[in-house]
């Protein structure tokens, strides 16, 4: 695009109309095939035709997998019923909780941590060396400390969250511009005024990446712990189905924990959009 303006101002002779038509082209070649921008957002609806023949006609074992007509009539059923509901609202307040408790300390620690460099020294290599850890594989920990409660779910999805934005939020602080800081500083700003209205603001679209990765974690990380420490819950709703051989119903549970991280990441978006403008989306 760049070069063909650039073209366009080397001729002292072009036209308007050719300036015009020349900057539409080069407009239409980075967007791409209008066919393909209008067929990419139905491609799943696409791969879902495709499953519902191929298990209609048998080439799938529907035994595995169930036409998804069969699964929607499922998830119809178990939304009136209001089981669907109960196992979702369950598995929504455990994350919430979960990602508050999680999330206020790692964001405040990386704030800190990135800021202030002996401090970082000192605990960074404590916090790299607990990454590495599968956070499932402490839940029998968190077990046999809190119970079978539902504080050990909010522990655990707390420690997944909180390694998710401490590191994201560190990140986008250490890579704030000194100048900023000078001038923050040569208006009078206290450290912690500079810390919270310069390095935070300038970390936000790192801290939003760190939201939406825990996000996707937490989901993760709950159904897995809903499945041996609960009665309730998505993630129990497709561990019980598995063990009574119910496919439609662990179907509907695998899908639901889909689109719901899916609505949760693209309302963060939304306000990651709002909140930082300035970034290019």
């Amino acid at each position: 695009m760049t070069a063909q303006v650039e073209e366009t101002r080397q001729d002292p002779t072009a036209s308007r109309e050719e300036v015009t038509r020349k900057l539409a082209a080069a407009v239409q070649a980075e967007k791409g095939s209008p066919w393909i921008r209008r067929i990419g957002p139905y491609t799943p609806l696409l791969l879902i035709l495709v499953w519902e023949v191929l298990s209609r006609a048998g080439v799938l074992d529907a035994r595995f997998f169930p036409p998804p007509s069969s699964i929607v009539e499922t998830f119809v059923k178990m939304l009136m019923d209001g089981v669907l509901i109960e196992h979702t609202a369950m598995t929504l307040s455990r994350i919430f909780v979960g990602f508050l408790m999680g999330a206020i300390p790692g964001v405040l620690l990386g704030v800190l941590l990135g800021t202030v460099r002996p401090l970082r020294q000192l605990l960074e290599p404590i916090f790299s060396s607990l990454l590495p850890i599968p956070k499932v594989a402490i839940f029998p920990l968190l077990l046999l400390i809190f119970g079978l409660g539902e504080t050990s779910k909010y522990v655990i999805v707390a420690i997944g969250v909180f390694f998710y934005l401490f590191f994201n939020t560190m990140s986008g602080v250490m890579q704030t511009p000194s100048l900023f800081e000078d001038v923050a500083r040569a208006n009078g700003a206290t450290r912690l005024q500079r810390w919270f209205t310069v390095s935070f603001s300038y970390a936000l679209p790192s801290i939003f990446t760190g939201m939406k990765l825990a996000t996707g974690g937490a989901f993760v990380i709950i159904a897995a712990s809903e499945f041996v420490g609960s009665q309730s819950g998505l993630g129990y709703l497709i561990w019980s189905s598995w063990s009574t051989f119910a496919v439609s119903k662990m179907y509907v549970g695998i899908v639901t924990i889909s689109a719901l991280g899916y609505g949760a990441t693209a309302l963060e978006g939304f306000v990651e959009r709002r909140v930082v403008p300035w970034v290019k989306y």
